[in-house]
């Protein structure tokens, strides 16, 4: 199919940073919907955080194109993403799109959320509307979703909201705007290895004054846990980890949060009878404790 793009003439120059660990064949796909965006003015970085599955070989053969970055080993999602950040700052990039790899994305995508900034200068970062990839006709998030303090849990917004917003853009898909990317610094690498970082610069960006904004136009099918597994131990201890570290940073009385969540987070692996689950969360916990 033949996309009519738009004229590259005063359109904002974007890179889109692409996290690759492993799974070359979801980067390849993503890659295959990104050459159908309607928007034109827009540069790929394709950052590998180490993987051993000869994933550059794979990606090179079919889209020499791409500019691949390679960290050499697996720096997290926050390392991995801020070495494509911090090239795309050094060029001449006026956005920059974080976009998961296990993504497709809509022709017009980026163009949305482009608008959307372009609109107010006082947002610093726009969301897409996310839907499951297994099925396209149920929203996984409306660009993000809102942290509960007294249960110390996020939960994704699956609905238009009006007024105050999400508290957090999700990292599946955001993009950033220059001048926030120097106003509130990049993705906490030292503190969030994976899971979390999202919510943690959101707060950063609203904490320094910018907007958030949904570009309820702008479509991104996502397939769930593709890196990492659904239910694997990996994911349950540095999301466990990272959790601990956010409610201590941000939670008025951290104490709270932290054990109300951790308490159900063990409750549920528990009852699922998953024992690796329960102790990488119980690890995982314990080690954002001890942290920092």
């Amino acid at each position: 199919m033949n996309i009519a793009r738009l004229p590259t003439q005063n359109q904002p120059i974007v890179y889109i940073i692409l996290l690759n660990w492993n799974g070359w064949q979801n980067t390849v796909a993503c890659l295959d919907s990104l050459k159908r965006l309607e928007y034109a003015n827009y540069h790929v970085l394709m950052v590998d955080n180490g993987s051993s599955d000869d994933s550059v070989v794979h990606i090179r053969a079919s889209h020499p194109g791409v500019t691949i970055l390679e960290t050499g080993r697996n720096l997290g999602y926050s390392g991995g993403c801020n070495v494509g950040i911090r090239r795309a700052l050094e060029e001449d990039a006026d956005y920059v799109w974080l976009l998961n790899n296990d993504t497709i994305v809509d022709p017009n995508a980026l163009s949305a959320m482009v608008r959307t900034a372009e609109a107010d200068t006082r947002v610093g970062a726009v969301g897409s509307v996310l839907y499951y990839l297994d099925n396209p006709e149920r929203i996984q998030a409306w660009g993000g979703g809102r942290v509960f303090f007294w249960t110390g849990r996020s939960r994704h917004i699956l609905n238009p909201v009006h007024g105050a917003g999400p508290h957090y853009l999700t990292g599946t898909s955001i993009l950033l705007r220059r001048h926030a990317l120097d106003d509130t610094g990049l993705l906490d690498e030292k503190t969030f290895f994976m899971y979390w970082e999202d919510v943690d610069f959101s707060f950063r960006l609203r904490k320094a004054g910018w907007r958030l904004a949904v570009a309820d136009k702008s479509i991104v099918l996502h397939r769930e846990h593709a890196a990492t597994g659904k239910h694997n131990s990996l994911l349950d201890y540095y999301y466990s980890e990272s959790a601990v570290l956010f409610f201590r940073r941000y939670a008025p009385i951290p104490a709270w949060p932290i054990s109300i969540g951790v308490l159900g987070r063990l409750v549920k692996r528990g009852l699922r009878g998953n024992l690796p689950s329960f102790i990488a969360t119980l690890r995982g916990s314990f080690a954002g404790l001890r942290k920092g």
